[in-house]
């Protein structure tokens, strides 16, 4: 059995993803500053911030013995928009470096971090290059939290190129969603604007869990970003009518199917056998 440790367990997706992997038979330990009202596995309360914490931490503490065998980082301030802009920064960025250093030290070669979907351009008020997009061109932050993900995904790169062995992917997570949220989605169709700030994106919690697992799993060496999304946009508008009313003149290529994605997950569905099993049209 595998031992996983899982940061910001307690959390929206972090409660899924503790869920997914205990599920498919993995030991997991959560590392979180809040205690989860329904424990779901272990956990250990940790300041990422402090690297002595997360060094300790990521070697075992008392009961909760390492070695671990990868690790996943959901842990941060989860949006752009909630602190002022340097607090977000300076939590999210240091925290990220911990986790790579401590996994470093103790010899652990697999981990998963959640990087996100604003690395992409988000919110669009400059009009993607062509949709659907995808990993291919380089980012364009447009906040400091998104900035500080693009500086996630750079240290994740070198971290990697130090080690040959290193294994590190990042999730450029949609919006994350869970079975009650999809109540919401029908008033989208009303106006377009309300959701064009992420493509009509979004991420069934249960599937980004699956995008963590098959992270962990999947066989590559080196840093690989991935855009995760569910294979729907959130609205019942064909892609073509929505992308002619709020970004014309915008490239469409050929794969754009009618309500299929704008936020591409090719490369997640060739490289992990990504595949999500969750749509909102199935809730409501």
């Amino acid at each position: 059995m595998a031992k996983i440790i899982v940061t910001g367990g307690s959390g929206k997706l972090g409660k899924a993803v503790l869920r997914d992997l205990v599920a498919n038979g993995y030991e997991v330990l959560n590392l979180d500053q809040t205690l989860p009202r329904d424990p779901i596995v272990p956990t250990v309360r940790v300041d990422l911030r402090d690297f002595g914490e997360v060094a300790a931490a990521l070697s075992g503490v008392d009961e909760h013995k390492g070695p671990f065998d990868a690790v996943v980082h959901l842990a941060a301030i989860p949006a752009p928009g909630l602190f002022a802009n340097a607090r977000t920064f300076a939590n999210n960025v240091p925290a990220t470096y911990n986790i790579f250093e401590a996994s470093r030290i103790a010899g652990i070669k697999t981990i998963v971090f959640a990087s996100s979907e604003t690395v992409l351009g988000l919110p669009f008020d400059t009009p993607p290059p062509y949709v659907p997009v995808d990993e291919a061109y380089y980012p364009r932050p447009e906040s400091a939290y998104s900035l500080g993900k693009l500086v996630d995904e750079t240290i994740a790169a070198q971290f990697c190129r130090w080690d040959p062995d290193l294994k590190i992917a990042g999730l450029r997570f949609s919006n994350v969603m869970d079975v009650e949220d999809y109540k919401a989605f029908p008033a989208f169709d009303s106006d377009p604007k309300l959701r064009k700030w992420n493509l009509w994106g979004y991420i069934d919690a249960r599937d980004g869990a699956q995008a963590v697992r098959k992270a962990i799993e999947a066989d590559f060496n080196g840093f690989e970003a991935f855009i995760i999304a569910n294979k729907d946009t959130v609205m019942s508008r064909a892609n073509s009518s929505l992308m002619a009313e709020v970004f014309p003149g915008v490239e469409t290529r050929p794969d754009m199917s009618a309500t299929g994605t704008l936020l591409s997950i090719e490369k997640a569905k060739r490289m992990l056998d990504y595949n999500p099993q969750h749509s909102w049209r199935n809730h409501v």
